[in-house]
């Protein structure tokens, strides 16, 4: 059983099997996403003014 697994690891991770890696195209925002991303900015923003408010009460 130990004779085979060399051979079977030698083919099996053979670069002549795997197939090319295509990177992926960056794609342009939408004027919708760029709208999203600005209302959670500034919830971010606004979540963390109110947490610096609560602890600076106590």
């Amino acid at each position: 059983m130990r004779r085979l697994i060399l051979p079977f690891a030698t083919l099996f991770a053979s670069p002549a099997i795997a197939e090319s890696f295509d990177r992926p195209i960056p794609q342009a925002q939408s004027a919708t996403a760029e709208f999203w991303y600005a209302m959670a900015c500034i919830a971010l923003l606004a979540s963390m003014v109110a947490v610096q408010r609560l602890v600076s009460r106590r």
